[in-house]
């Protein structure tokens, strides 16, 4: 069954000078499709999200749009966006996606976690391992940032972990998934840049998070 996936891919206020999101959206894009999805690609953010009537997986790849301050989203892209959780919508969020869209008031708590300013981090990026719980894939090797101490916004099933940081503090959730009323939500921390889509078990991994978002699997 084909599904229609919208990208939102970050530019503008929601680009930042750590994150290179047309290539990570460019790897993204290929892996659903790879897998049977129909997939759409925008650089505007806000437009993205006041157009998602139609829309069966929507995927989010953008950076913190309050580095510089809040700043309002347009009304009726908020107000597409609760529609859309209302009525049923699979919600694929990568990495600092956990830092964005925070002007959308129902954002933080579909995605059931949140990067903190201050008190969220992550050690030098570098190698880590992900384990992966059985029939989501394997356990693999990644090049990327081990996002550390998120603050939690709901309940949520945890599927893949990490080491944590390097004083040995525990593993921490490196994706999960989530259900909000209608809507199916998966979330995936990995994805620095496009490095991480390198790991055949890490394209594994989003495979298996969009098939589920977007009730296929």
């Amino acid at each position: 069954m084909t599904s229609r996936a919208l990208i939102l891919s970050g530019s503008g206020r929601y680009a930042d000078p750590w994150h290179p999101f047309p290539a990570t959206t460019a790897r993204i894009r290929d892996i659903l499709a790879a897998a049977g999805h129909d997939v759409d690609v925008t650089e505007d953010v806000d437009a993205g999200m006041a157009a998602l009537e139609g829309v069966d997986l929507l995927v989010v790849n953008a950076g913190d749009p309050w580095r510089e301050g809040p700043r309002a989203a347009p009304a009726a892209s908020i107000a597409s966006f609760a529609a859309a959780l209302d009525r049923g919508i699979g919600v694929l969020a990568h990495h600092c996606a956990t830092a964005s869209l925070r002007d959308y008031p129902q954002w933080a708590g579909a995605i059931g976690a949140v990067w903190v300013p201050e008190s969220s981090f992550h050690p030098p990026f570098g190698r880590m391992r992900v384990d992966v719980d059985a029939g989501l894939g394997e356990t693999f090797e990644v090049d990327d940032e081990r996002y550390c101490a998120l603050q939690a916004t709901g309940a949520r099933e945890v599927v893949a972990w990490h080491a944590g940081d390097d004083a040995g503090s525990g593993r921490e959730p490196a994706a999960w998934r989530r259900t909000v009323g209608r809507s199916r939500i998966a979330v995936d921390v990995l994805g620095h840049d496009a490095r991480s889509y390198d790991a055949a078990g890490h394209a594994a991994l989003v495979t298996a998070l969009a098939e589920w978002a977007a009730a296929r699997g």
